[in-house]
């Protein structure tokens, strides 16, 4: 398992290496500069960088504005906030008002760990897929979440990208595998289960798929990094060529990954589901690594649940 950095880091480091070349990339922060890891974009380009201290509402307004004169604008700070404190500007502001806006939650899930609920952001995928216009993504290591840098430049939208605070494992060997938000991409193929994961949890998923394999359970793996627009064929092949889909996410079971497949299965291609994922209490404190085995999200767990699952 090889750590990198934190998606977080190669997110900003893409995001200024990019903002060296175009004066009109503009980060926007809410006093959270070292957590998001801005530091640098802030040193070296202080005309690029807006700092409206502890006011999330403040910073997503000005940030469509902004946007509406014809800024690449990326504001940055903690999930748990842009989905609480600034739900009203991100739902009008941004999602309605259509301006290319994109809004970086760092720290999201679980992954803010020792300082527990409060900080914790497990609501964030449930409430904003419900936006029309509002694409939410979760990239799943450096590599696709430095694809997803140079994707939003090229083709500006409003957008929530839901990045953890650790440094995760990398599921991808290059910034060049395949990368379009909206498609699924296939990790491993199988018939007896598809596993479908999202930001983080995909590593895992994949881990269990290599378990699995070498016990002669063959499953087919999912990345599916967007959850607005969801890839509905993805999921009905899954469905229609597997039998059974097991979802795999860092956020409340209410909403979210799980909940958005199951709206697809129910109506286009009914099969047996399982969910994984935080339900219905407040997640207690603890590292990523604790909690993802407390809540069955980590590989090995995973392993046991699709044993558990096919021989019952």
């Amino acid at each position: 398992m090889t750590q990198t950095i934190p998606c977080r880091k190669a997110f900003t480091d893409a995001l200024l290496a990019n903002a060296r070349l175009d004066s009109t990339i503009i980060a926007v922060s809410t006093d959270a500069r070292g957590s998001v890891t801005l530091t640098d974009f802030a040193k070296e380009l202080p005309a690029q960088f807006v700092e409206v201290g502890i006011a999330e509402q403040n910073a997503v307004g000005l940030s469509a504005g902004l946007a509406s004169t014809g800024k690449k604008v990326f504001v940055c700070g903690p999930a748990c906030f842009y989905v609480a404190r600034a739900l009203e500007q991100v739902k009008v502001d941004v999602a309605y008002s259509g301006f290319n806006v994109a809004i970086l939650g760092v720290s999201g899930g679980i992954s803010y760990g020792a300082l527990g609920a409060t900080h914790h952001s497990l609501h964030d995928l449930a409430v904003l897929r419900t936006f029309p216009g509002l694409s939410v993504v979760l990239p799943c290591d450096i590599h696709q979440t430095r694809q997803l840098v140079s994707c939003l430049l090229e083709h500006p939208r409003p957008v929530y990208i839901r990045v953890g605070r650790n440094a995760v494992p990398d599921v991808y060997t290059t910034d060049k595998a395949p990368f379009t938000p909206g498609i699924a991409n296939c990790l491993m193929d199988g018939d007896a289960l598809t596993l479908i994961g999202t930001g983080e949890t995909v590593w895992h998923c994949l881990e269990a798929g290599k378990q699995l394999a070498a016990m002669g359970v063959r499953v087919r793996v999912l990345d599916m990094h967007t959850i607005n627009p969801l890839d509905e064929e993805a999921v009905i092949r899954a469905a229609r060529e597997t039998g059974r889909l097991l979802t795999v996410e860092e956020h409340s079971l209410f909403g979210g990954l799980g909940a958005a497949v199951a709206e697809v299965v129910v109506q286009q291609a009914p099969v047996p589901m399982k969910l994984v994922g935080i339900p219905d209490e407040n997640a207690p404190a603890g590292s990523s690594p604790q909690l993802f085995r407390h809540y069955g999200l980590d590989a090995d767990s995973l392993v046991q649940t699709v044993l558990n699952w096919i021989n019952h």
